[in-house]
């Protein structure tokens, strides 16, 4: 019996679900990273471009271009903006920070007291950089930390619409995100239910409702724990549909959502609210799946590329803060999926690196023995493959790129 467990079994290809939405995109948020990491700048934009990523989320601070007003000093910005678009990778760029000479000489997460000052920033960024469509307005502007006064109305009227013309006007082909709004409310903030619904009552312009569903606790996955109801507030991956229904009744089935933030955080170093790193690869996997099947997302973007050092924030890099790669590293670059079904696994996976056709096999893999379940096969042109095997629940699986010599990191059929 053991032997046949470990003996490869024939697997058949199946169809995707016909509500996948093959255009999704995957990318990748470290600010940090890129502006000080290791190495040149140069360096450290050929490491984000060897995962396999098609876009890159990049903060533009209006406070530090535009620390006087009509001086703007594009600095580091220029050079790392069209570093990416010169490899070819898709920015997603997010406006933030008020210049002091703006509102009254407060900390740049007070809005501006009119919108006409941030829509000339936001005007003249978009003329700067006409290669970048996608654009965030804001970062978790119903959070106190970010944004005051924390009103939604106060965003759409000072934030978002202003900028939204401004951006539309500059470059026609540009789409805007609004809200941007993080998981849940935290103290003196709005939850993202209510901060959308005010949006839409405030007339918000769109065309994007950008969100981050990060994990509410380490005991929820991507696909279960999330909270649903009358009473639910918080907005996670596991309870995506959540957010779909109440941007389709706020704005109508044609809005589209950016997933442009999310990560889970590792233990160690984070023992409270970390996962084991063999958990947070599987996630990985789990998550691009998850989105890749909802149609109107059309982004996700893993947050971070390097943990942070202070344990205070954030450990969900795939490397850790020393530079060391995590399991997490090669789920990204190779992210695959499984769903049990009796003895048989249906997975779905991606191989990231490149573009185009690219062959892989899937292998059992244990301390004992390894065995290849598939000959050498080949994904569709954005890299994806769905395929299903016989296997035991419990079995553990892993996906090889032949091109890139490497396999992706283990994955327990459940």
């Amino acid at each position: 019996m053991r032997r046949l467990l470990l003996i490869a079994f024939l697997a058949a290809v199946f169809a995707d679900p016909a509500h996948a939405t093959p255009a999704v995109k995957y990318g990748i948020q470290d600010d940090n990273y890129i502006l000080n990491g290791p190495g040149k700048l140069t360096q450290r934009l050929d490491t984000i471009d060897k995962l396999g990523v098609d876009m890159v989320r990049f903060t533009i601070r209006w406070d530090e271009v535009e620390r006087r007003q009509g001086r703007l000093n594009w600095g580091r910005t220029d050079q790392v903006l069209r570093g990416l678009n010169n490899r070819r990778m898709q920015v997603v760029a997010t406006l933030v920070g008020t210049p002091a000479w703006a509102n009254g000489g407060r900390a740049p997460r007070f809005a501006p007291p009119s919108g006409k000052d941030f829509a000339t920033f936001a005007g003249a960024a978009a003329e700067r950089y006409p290669f970048i469509r996608h654009w965030l307005i804001w970062n978790e502007p119903n959070l106190r930390r970010w944004l005051e006064p924390t009103i939604p109305g106060t965003y759409v009227r000072r934030l978002l619409n202003p900028a939204y013309k401004a951006i539309h006007q500059a470059n026609r082909r540009a789409l805007v995100g609004g809200g941007v709004t993080g998981p849940r409310a935290n103290v003196g903030g709005v939850s993202p239910l209510d901060w959308l619904r005010g949006m839409r009552r405030a007339g918000a312009r769109l065309d994007a409702y950008a969100h981050h569903p990060h994990p509410a606790s380490a005991y929820e996955t991507p696909t279960e724990g999330g909270c649903f109801g009358a009473e639910c507030k918080t907005v996670t991956l596991a309870n995506l549909r959540v957010l779909v229904d109440a941007v389709r009744r706020a704005w109508g089935g044609g809005k589209r959502i950016w997933l442009s933030e999310w990560g889970y955080q590792t233990n160690p170093p984070d023992k409270f609210l970390g996962v084991a790193p063999r958990l947070q690869a599987q996630y990985i996997g789990e998550a691009a799946r998850l989105v890749y099947r909802t149609r109107q997302v059309d982004m996700l973007i893993q947050f971070l590329y390097q943990d942070e050092p202070q344990t205070d924030r954030f450990q969900s890099g795939l490397l850790n803060s020393r530079g060391r790669a995590t399991p997490g590293l090669y789920a990204f670059m190779f992210p695959l999926a499984s769903t049990a079904d009796g003895s048989v696994a249906r997975l779905w996976g991606q191989i990231r690196p490149r573009a185009g056709r690219q062959p892989y096999r899937i292998q059992l893999y244990s301390r004992r023995r390894k065995a290849w379940l598939t000959p050498v096969r080949s994904t569709d042109r954005r890299g994806i493959f769905a395929l299903s095997v016989r296997v035991p629940i419990g079995a553990v699986l892993r996906v090889w790129s032949v091109r890139d010599r490497r396999f992706g990191a283990p994955v327990t059929v459940e």
